[in-house]
């Protein structure tokens, strides 16, 4: 029973968990201090990416087929503000936003994928809204990776193939997409 809706959904699933594992991986690397950091006052820090992301996800993905994705109690602007959460807050909020985005994905059906959904007033299809989560999820998780690498610096434990590595990768037997693990 195989279908390019089924093949389609499958494929975001395993995508999704391993962008999320790379900042699970990110995470582990990480003391108390190194989630406040900002190089500046205009960046963000990886807190407030995590605050960001969680609510994006909980918003999003909360009630998804029925209700406009931009839900009336989320307050966008706040999650770019420092909420003083600690490590273990910000990643149990990490954790709330990732189980509603993949419970709400992981219930999907392919005839879902043939349907309009609403965010902030705007139609657009499922395939439209889940590939919009696509692009932007990867986007914020790129940019805890920079920042948790900026500040680990030669301390940092490598996500990906590292440099001079790519030779000795290639050449490996190992499965060379990583989201296939998942």
């Amino acid at each position: 029973m195989s279908s390019i809706g089924k093949d389609y959904l499958q494929t975001v699933i395993k995508r999704v968990k391993y962008y999320k594992d790379l900042g699970d991986k990110t995470f582990e690397q990480l003391v108390e201090w190194d989630f406040h950091y900002q190089p500046n006052p205009e960046s963000n820090s990886i807190a407030i990416i995590v605050q960001h992301l969680a609510g994006n996800m909980l918003s999003r993905w909360t009630n998804f087929l029925t209700e406009d994705g931009e839900k009336e109690w989320r307050h966008r602007d706040a999650e770019f503000e420092e909420q003083h959460k600690n490590r273990e807050e910000l990643i149990a909020y990490w954790e709330k936003g990732w189980e509603c985005f993949l419970s709400a994905i992981s219930s999907l059906k392919k005839k879902d994928l043939k349907k309009t959904i609403i965010i902030r007033g705007e139609k657009l299809t499922v395939v439209d809204a889940i590939n919009r989560q696509l692009a932007h999820y990867p986007y914020h998780i790129g940019q805890i990776i920079y920042i948790a690498k900026a500040i680990k610096n030669v301390s940092w434990k490598n996500l990906s193939v590292p440099k001079g590595g790519s030779a000795d990768y290639n050449n490996s037997v190992e499965i060379k997409d990583p989201a296939k693990a998942f």
